[in-house]
């Protein structure tokens, strides 16, 4: 077994700090040399606890945090259950890298109800901040909200399509409403009065109250059969075991007191699983796992802590009772969580620890599948890592490079038409894609359709960044760092124009291949025939993906800037909307996306607009239509950026690219 890392050696600065923490209880922060806060922590005897970093042998983990801190704050309180809050706030706003972390950590899908249009929506959403919305959720899954939507539509005829208003302004209604999921409001078969009523009837089902929407659709349906209107009623019949359904979903959704759930964590050296069992009116109704990663040298105690506080966070439903192994939190922990989550839900949590009986069942199960799940979880990462490892060990020796590829770095150019071109930069470390070094370029000197120039143009904005980069600390390391490979986007001659660019700046020891389209075929600098790797080639599968991935981001970006000139040019032919109504409008909603979709009420607001322009505006907008093909809503062009790579990029522009 490896030794544990010696004690980091003494820094003067964090030696004084250290010497003035207090004991009280309360959190510490361990920052490094930019700022950046690497740990927070909670103690009881601030002082023991910061100290035992400095006076003891460090596990691997700890000791490379130790060796980064060049900052120490602490925040002295008046009680553990105090530090215990704190800490948790802390850890949500700085997201220390050394803190556990859930893998997952999406917001919460909701249903929206876009009251505040002339004719309201029923929307899937995750985020809750949109006035003239009614929020109903969260919900466990997505997939749970996608089917009580399918289901509310076939129930409710209200209006699928985007937009505040409804869609079609050809005088024919869409297939929706042949099939009887909308009324066609766009065409006038619905009036405002009678469609807000379905609205209504909605907002009742989703509250939780369906029983009078269930009465009058069986008096209806018993009318029809009396009237020997038979499809009618069968229709009918089935739009009442839909609402049956619905009402079933909500109650899941809705903890009862006869509710609660069942925790279980197993901790592994360098993750652990937490398996939460959701029983709802007695019955095990759903199964959740939750990786964490972050958590060497941490016991089950501390780990669940932190999920129950995490998992339980803002926006999520709460149980009366959760349920955990005995033994597994202590006494002190039990209660201060509980309190914690009985503020957060506005009524009574109970953490129990299950002794005996079906809870103790149900919490071993949990605990049996947490080690489960973490075994299974340490198989598949072996696995991952070995094909990771032979890719970049096939494609050294297929491509003669002197090292394996550890860090890859792809060009793309996404031009159509000679509008709104650009380039972008995927980079994968280890054959997995590092998403926070993505970058994307607005092309500077776009000359035609030339993607040659536009090649040369990317990579000499990128080498150039990182030759600057040598002499400045604080340089962006995605511009920073030398890649092992370089990928093209491309044939011959987007790899002549890179290597002609690369040349120019005087950067000789960088390996350079290109990947043609279609063929699938490796050109390399100074190689007349192309490399052709096997189509199963783990080699050829790593270059596809990251290219993919390039073209993927390139072509979202490209989108986002093509729209972004025609929602411009849409604006310059408003009638009546001169330079300073359009700045007026640009500076209140902030894009000309959002003066689109912009209701006549928020037009109305905007400083220095007579409501009689705000109207006719409104009106010219609805008469373009904001939602056809040729200017895409903000909808599709998210969908058009989703990554098909795990782990959603939080990818930044290039800074160049804001010019």
């Amino acid at each position: 077994m490896t030794p544990p890392p010696d004690i980091p050696p003494p820094n003067a600065h964090v030696e004084r700090q250290r010497a003035a923490v207090p004991t009280d209880p309360g959190v510490y922060l361990y920052s490094d040399a930019a700022g950046n806060v690497l740990y927070v922590g909670k103690a009881k005897n601030l002082r023991k606890r910061v100290n035992s970093y400095f006076t003891k042998a460090l596990n691997a983990k700890t000791h490379a945090l130790v060796m980064r801190i060049a900052n120490i704050d602490v925040f002295a309180l008046t009680s553990e259950r105090e530090a215990l809050v704190f800490e948790n706030t802390l850890i949500k706003r700085h997201r220390p890298p050394f803190n556990v972390m859930l893998r997952d950590d999406k917001s919460y899908p909701y249903i929206g109800v876009t009251i505040g249009d002339e004719y309201p929506r029923v929307i899937f959403t995750r985020e809750r901040h949109r006035s003239g919305t009614r929020y109903f959720g969260p919900y466990s899954s997505a997939k749970r909200v996608r089917s009580t939507l399918d289901l509310l539509n076939r129930v409710f005829p209200y209006r699928p399509c985007e937009g505040p208003t409804p869609g079609r302004q050809s005088g024919i209604p869409c297939l929706d409403f042949h099939i009887e999921r909308c009324a066609a409001p766009c065409i006038g078969n619905i009036s405002k009065d009678d469609y807000r009523a379905v609205i209504d009837e909605v907002i009742q089902v989703l509250g939780g109250d369906a029983r009078a929407v269930a009465n009058r659709l069986t008096d209806e349906m018993k009318a029809a059969s009396a009237a020997l209107e038979f499809e009618r009623a069968a229709r009918l019949r089935n739009r009442i075991d839909d609402l049956t359904y619905i009402v079933q979903l909500q109650e899941a959704e809705r903890p009862g007191t006869g509710s609660f759930d069942v925790i279980g964590a197993a901790v592994g050296p360098t993750s652990a699983n937490v398996q939460l069992l959701q029983v709802r009116e007695g019955a095990l109704y759903d199964r959740r796992s939750h990786f964490l990663d972050n958590v060497e040298g941490l016991k089950n105690d501390t780990v669940l802590t932190q999920f129950l506080l995490e998992y339980y966070g803002p926006g999520r439903q709460i149980p009366p009772r959760i349920v955990v192994a005995a033994n597994v939190v202590t006494e002190l922990g039990r209660v201060d969580i509980g309190e914690e989550l009985s503020r957060e839900r506005e009524a009574q949590v109970e953490i129990i620890t299950a002794q005996r009986g079906e809870k103790r069942r149900l919490a071993e199960l949990a605990m049996r599948n947490a080690d489960h799940a973490l075994a299974y979880d340490s198989i598949r990462e072996r696995t991952r890592l070995e094909r990771r490892a032979m890719a970049l060990e096939e494609l050294r020796d297929e491509l003669g490079l002197e090292s394996l590829p550890m860090r890859i770095e792809c060009y793309d150019i996404s031009n159509l038409q000679d509008e709104a071109p650009v380039a972008a930069m995927t980079v994968f470390e280890d054959a997995r894609p590092k998403k926070d070094h993505y970058r994307k370029f607005a092309m500077r000197h776009p000359d035609g359709q030339d993607d040659f120039a536009m090649m040369a143009e990317v990579i000499t904005r990128r080498f150039a960044r990182m030759l600057d980069a040598s002499e400045d600390p604080d340089a962006d390391p995605s511009f920073s760092a030398m890649p092992d490979l370089v990928v093209i986007d491309g044939g011959k001659g987007q790899l002549g124009a890179a290597m002609e660019a690369l040349a120019t700046l005087g950067i000789e020891r960088v390996s350079v291949c290109s990947l043609a389209k279609q063929e699938e075929l490796v050109f390399l600098p100074g190689r007349p025939d192309p490399v052709v790797l096997k189509r199963d080639s783990p080699a050829l599968h790593v270059l596809q993906r990251i290219r993919d991935e390039a073209h993927r981001f390139g072509l979202g970006y490209h989108r986002v800037k093509r729209s972004q000139g025609r929602h411009a040019s849409v604006l310059d032919s408003l009638e009546g909307v001169g330079d300073a109504r359009r700045r007026a409008l640009l500076n209140f909603f902030g894009s000309p996306e959002k003066v689109l979709t912009a209701t006549i009420e928020e037009l109305e607001a905007v400083p220095g607009l007579p409501g009689k322009i705000a109207r006719r505006i409104h009106e010219q907008l609805n008469r373009l239509g904001g939602n056809s093909p040729d200017m895409p809503d903000n909808r599709q062009l998210a969908d058009a950026s989703a990554s098909p790579v795990s782990d959603d990029p939080a990818a930044l522009d290039d800074a160049d690219a804001a010019e």
